[in-house]
C-alpha cells in the first residue's frame, strides 16, 4: 500500500485517479472542494494551488508518489490573447507545480521507489491552432520533468501524461452537445473522445511498480492524434 498525494483530485481526470487509487492506496488530496470526494476513501486537505502555500504538516512522513492535476484550456488566437493570459496558463500548469513539489520532495525522497506524475497534451507535440498558450505552459512541463527525471534518477521517476481533448467538466464548452463530441471524436483516429477514466488508468500505471523501469517519458494517450495520420 502506498502513500500517494495528488492536488487537483475533485474534477475530471484527478477525481477519476483517486477513486481509482483508493481502492488499494492511503491516498491525500489536495483541492479547492471536496464535495465529490464525500464517498471517496481519502484525506482531504483545502488547498488552492495558485493562492496558497500547502502545509505539508497534513501529510505522512513519507510519500511514494505525486500527481498534478489542475489544467487549463484557453484556446484563442494569438492575436487575441494578453500576455496575462499566458501568464496565468503558466502559473496553473507549470508555477504552481513547481512550488508544491519543490515542498514534497523531502516526504518523496524518504521513499524507497518514489514517482511522480505530471500533465501536458497533445498540443506540444501537435501544433493546433489557437492552443499557444496552453501548449507553451505545457510544454514547459514537459522539458521539466525530462530534466528532473534525469536529476532525481535512480531513486525517483519522472513522467508524464499527454492526453488529447477528453470529456470532462474541464473541457465541457468544447463538448456539450452531440454534433461537438462527434466532430471531436472524428478527429482522432480511434474515432472517440477520451474519458477521465482512460487517462487516469495510464496514470496509475505510471504510479505502479510495474512502471519500475520507465522514467523520464511523455506517454501520449490521445486517441492516436500524435503519431498517426489516416488522410
Amino acid at each position: 500500500m502506498k502513500n500517494i498525494f495528488i492536488v487537483g483530485g475533485s474534477s475530471g481526470i484527478g477525481l477519476a485517479l483517486v477513486k481509482l487509487l483508493a481502492q488499494e492506496h492511503r491516498v491525500w488530496v489536495a483541492s479547492r472542494s471536496s464535495e465529490a470526494l464525500s464517498d471517496v476513501r481519502c484525506t482531504h486537505i483545502a488547498f488552492d494551488a495558485c493562492a496558497d502555500q500547502l502545509d505539508v504538516t497534513q501529510l505522512p512522513e513519507h510519500l511514494d508518489g505525486f500527481v498534478y492535476a489542475p489544467g487549463s484550456i484557453n484556446l484563442r488566437p494569438f492575436s487575441g490573447l494578453k500576455p496575462e493570459t499566458f501568464a496565468q496558463d503558466m502559473e496553473v500548469n507549470f508555477l504552481a507545480m513547481v512550488r508544491v513539489l519543490q515542498s514534497v520532495l523531502p516526504k518523496l525522497k524518504k521513499s524507497e521507489a518514489a514517482s511522480i506524475v505530471l500533465f501536458s497534451t497533445v498540443a506540444v507535440s501537435v501544433g493546433m491552432p489557437f492552443h499557444t498558450s496552453v501548449a507553451a505552459a505545457k510544454g514547459a512541463v514537459e522539458g521539466f520533468a525530462r530534466a528532473l527525471a534525469a536529476e532525481l534518477a535512480p531513486k525517483i521517476r519522472v513522467n508524464v501524461v499527454a492526453p488529447s481533448l477528453t470529456d470532462t467538466p474541464l473541457a465541457n464548452k468544447f463538448l456539450n452537445n452531440e454534433q461537438k463530441m462527434e466532430n471531436a471524436a472524428l478527429r482522432h483516429p480511434l474515432k472517440s473522445v477520451g474519458t477521465a477514466d482512460q487517462i487516469a488508468q495510464t496514470a496509475a500505471f505510471l504510479l505502479s511498480d510495474q512502471a519500475s523501469w520507465t522514467t523520464g517519458q511523455v506517454l501520449g494517450v490521445d486517441g492516436g492524434m500524435s503519431r498517426l495520420n489516416l488522410g
